[in-house]
């Protein structure tokens, strides 16, 4: 594993959160990249620079439903002396070739259609008449030529100056400039410049794979009727939901009995479509608590004699509240991380946003890896106590600089946690917290 060989790691000692979280981090490598298809790149950060090879866009266009003019015509026009022209054809976008719009000539045009040659503005439909003059009426100024394929006449009246209502080319983008920067995380407005410059696949660090599997014998799935002495598996549900809001592609196991030989076997059988493993239950010294039996034998499935690196899960006790037992190591022969979480639901979410959020965004090639903290101020009707020597780990709701605790510390509380958008931090040396006072604050939203 990484630092912890340099460290006593008996079981006896207390890891704090700072260390096993940099202990975990310094395992962590990000994954290599692939070429994907631009949908299938959506999340995923970018490896390279991507250069733009054509302009966007790519040549003049209206950016108005109106008329493409020459300025010369429609100069003074107004209401009451309108510019007169012969409507020679229409310009649509995707049009191929299009009329020569010459003195005393328009053509109609469509929204990002390409002006027309000979044509220096576009004026919108709405300062025309629309195409109805049949022709040069009492005191308006008007153009008489009627060229051959001429579809009738425009009255304008309004000026329009030199490029009006015309996207230039190239005015969004050059070629040559750069589109997106490598580290880039591909999002809809990412993945729509790209399409737009012609990029139909693009190298990336894929989105992790993360196995979320579930322990213990009294364990339901939701939707079937409660025995006596179970309780429904709703970790499992929430860790996945949680990889998936990290980026991760996420894969949720059914909840596995408390049967050491079923795990490790559930467990290899995931190694194939898993880049990160996370497990909740079963970590603690309890008689029946499997996972530390079960990955025993699977953890030195991946060792490495050349190198000498060989897997395995360490288990820890941690000096943070909830979230004492923790486990942490590589498994199986491509040594896949895998984080053992505690199985009380607000440990295991806490638990999981304070070290498996920022190892799915360290495969993933992010450099920031972890949720926002910032100051806030206790809004509290009495003071918060937390044990000596524990960081304490509190739900509260944020806003506006402050922070209200919801529910009391007990790990069991998932009402309050489904309330809370933000995490109260009390300091190893802090044994209680006055109303008032500024805590750090991690934010969930």
């Amino acid at each position: 594993m990484s630092s912890a060989a340099t460290r006593d790691t008996g079981p006896d000692r207390l890891w704090s959160v700072t260390e096993h979280l940099e202990d975990v981090l310094a395992t962590v490598r990000p994954l290599d990249p692939i070429e994907l298809q631009l949908l299938d790149a959506q999340g995923c950060v970018l490896v390279e620079d991507v250069m733009v090879p054509v302009s966007l866009p790519p040549f003049d266009n209206s950016s108005m439903d109106g008329y493409a003019v020459r300025v010369a015509d429609i100069a003074g026009a107004s209401e009451e002396y309108p510019a007169v022209l012969t409507v020679i054809g229409d310009v649509a976008a995707g049009q191929g070739e299009q009329p020569h719009v010459g003195p005393g000539e328009a053509a109609r045009i469509m929204t990002g259609a390409p002006l027309p040659p000979g044509a220096e503005t576009v004026v919108p439909v709405e300062w025309t008449d629309g195409g109805l003059g049949q022709g040069p009426a009492s005191g308006m100024r008007a153009h008489s030529a009627s060229p051959e394929g001429a579809t009738g006449q425009v009255s304008v009246h309004r000026a329009a100056g030199a490029r009006a209502h015309v996207r230039a080319q190239g005015s969004d983008v050059q070629a040559g400039d750069r589109a997106l920067a490598a580290g880039t995380v591909l999002g809809p407005p990412q993945i729509a410049l790209l399409a737009s410059i012609g990029r139909g696949s693009v190298r990336v660090r894929p989105r992790p794979r993360v196995v979320v599997l579930s322990t213990g014998s009294e364990l339901v799935q939701p939707g079937v009727a409660l025995g006596s002495g179970q309780i429904y598996d709703s970790n499992s549900f929430a860790l996945t939901a949680a990889a998936r809001d990290a980026g991760a592609i996420a894969y949720r196991v059914g909840a596995v009995t408390d049967d050491a030989e079923l795990l490790r076997s559930t467990i290899e059988d995931q190694l194939v479509r898993a880049d990160l493993l996370v497990t909740t239950g079963g970590v603690s010294v309890g008689a029946y608590d499997v996972v530390k039996e079960a990955l025993q034998s699977v953890g030195s499935a991946g060792d490495d004699e050349e190198e000498g690196t060989g897997g395995g899960v360490e288990f820890r006790k941690l000096a943070m509240q909830p979230g004492k037992p923790q486990g942490f190591g590589t498994i199986g022969p491509d040594h896949t991380p895998l984080l053992a979480l505690p199985g009380n639901p607000v440990s295991s979410y806490v638990s999981f946003e304070l070290f498996v959020r920022p190892v799915i965004r360290a495969l993933m090639g992010l450099e920031d890896l972890h949720r926002p903290t910032v100051r806030a101020t206790l809004q509290s009707s009495k003071a918060l106590t937390s044990p000596a020597g524990r960081r304490q780990f509190l739900r509260g709701t944020y806003a506006d600089g402050k922070v209200t605790p919801v529910g009391g510390a007990s790990s069991h509380l998932v009402a309050a946690l489904a309330r809370a958008d933000a995490l109260i931090v009390v300091p190893e040396d802090v044994e209680s917290v006055e109303p008032g006072t500024e805590v750090d604050v991690i934010l969930l939203g």
